[in-house]
């Protein structure tokens, strides 16, 4: 037997003993050692000098990684309570951890537990889905380290966009302005009212704009409040995080083009909420000179996976559950849901919203013929001045998709 295949069989028999003792042992730090042996300038002689340099070099990696082991121990504590952390394998867990705690400690490059690039894939996924307030980070590259056409180790190394104490500056602006828009729902409050709080509160004070700065994360929407769909969706699931609430970012294509949302914890149930098609700019039917009006639409407010998939398509990133709950959904909640037909209910939410001063109302029918039916009668026939007596015009929107009536008071 020849002194290279003594050494792979030494190799690999002490690459296997090490992931018995130690699973968060990367198979990338052994693999440096085995190819320095093979391929460095020094001639290495003998089976047992083989032998020993291995040994020392696995005891010099298990030293090093007991503080490893020891800060992914927190961060998985961390993780725990994450919606996609909680879906995965155990062995793509053990690489989110590491994933994770490298972009979070700003590491340049860590070897992982996996020689799957489509495991070390999925687990960079998961981390962003879950953690929405990673601003600093826009990628990652991977090396593969090989033996004899084999994979034998793989390094991951984020990429960053921010220097770290660049990102240690920015964490005290964002955080500044997180605790500005908290202060405004209490701790105490339900995990509707805290969801509601938190989409009436972005969909309102942050403008889309396909241009702005920092659109692929939270800066966007914190220090320059201006974003695009992904900004909303990871501002959204840090808010939410921040009170309480589990909540992941899901990616996927709406009407055609690439989309981001969440998926919601509330009440025990999962619900899909759109922020950014939750503010609304519309150009109001029923008077085409009439100026845009600024209005939260709540029809993106905790849906379930059917009302979802009627504009939207998730991609496979992540794991996803069957929505059906609907105790939460803003029309449920609110009282403004109707699945059968009558008349006078539908016309004293419209004559309450325009007594008490409202600028608009929504109003949810459980079919198309129902929402059909009311347009009709309120908006074709004007039926509506029958409730609102002083009322002189009104701005609509259609959105017959969702059997969403919504009515703006001139």
């Amino acid at each position: 037997m020849g002194c290279e295949e003594s050494f792979v069989i030494a190799y690999l028999k002490k690459r296997e003993e090490l992931h018995v003792k130690k699973r968060n042992i990367t198979a990338g730090s052994i693999c440096l050692s085995c190819m320095l042996l093979l391929t460095g300038c020094g001639m290495v002689s003998g089976l047992e000098d083989i032998r020993g340099y291995v040994e020392e070099q696995i005891d010099g990696i298990g030293a090093r990684q007991q503080d490893v082991c020891s800060e992914q121990v927190e961060v998985a504590h961390l993780s725990n309570g994450k919606y996609v952390y909680q879906t995965l394998p155990k062995e793509t867990q053990y690489v989110y951890d590491e994933v994770y705690d490298a972009i979070l400690h700003h590491k340049e490059s860590v070897n992982v537990s996996t020689l799957e690039l489509d495991v070390l894939d999925q687990a960079y996924q998961s981390v962003m889905a879950d953690y929405g307030e990673l601003f600093w980070v826009s990628g990652y590259t991977h090396t593969q380290y090989t033996l004899e056409d084999a994979v034998v180790g793989v390094e991951f190394a984020p990429m960053y966009t921010k220097t770290e104490e660049e990102t240690k500056a920015l964490w005290t602006d964002v955080n500044a302005k997180v605790e500005e828009i908290l202060s405004g729902i209490e701790m105490t409050a339900s995990d509707y009212e805290k969801a509601r709080y938190v989409y009436d509160y972005l969909a309102s004070n942050i403008d889309y704009e396909a241009d702005s700065e920092e659109n692929q994360n939270i800066l966007s929407v914190f220090l320059n409040g201006a974003t695009v769909c992904q900004g909303y969706a990871c501002a959204t699931q840090y808010l939410l995080g921040k009170l309480g609430i589990e909540s992941a970012i899901v990616s996927g294509t709406a009407d055609g083009g690439q989309h981001a949302w969440n998926l919601v914890r509330l009440d025990g149930d999962y619900y899909y909420i759109d922020t950014t098609w939750g503010n609304a700019s519309y150009g109001w039917d029923g008077d085409e000179t009439a100026e845009k009006a600024h209005a939260v639409n709540y029809s993106y407010f905790a849906v379930t996976t059917e009302e979802l998939l009627r504009t939207h398509t998730p991609d496979d990133a992540i794991r996803l559950p069957e929505c059906t709950a609907t105790a939460d959904n803003y029309f449920v909640r609110e009282n403004l849901y109707f699945d059968t037909w009558d008349e006078d209910a539908v016309g004293m939410v419209f004559s309450d919203a325009y007594e008490q001063g409202k600028e608009d109302v929504s109003i949810k029918f459980g079919s198309e013929e129902l929402y059909n039916q009311a347009f009709d009668w309120f908006i074709t026939e004007q039926h509506i001045l029958d409730y609102c007596k002083e009322l002189t015009s009104i701005y609509y929107l259609e959105d017959a998709e969702k059997e969403v009536l919504t009515v703006r008071f001139a």
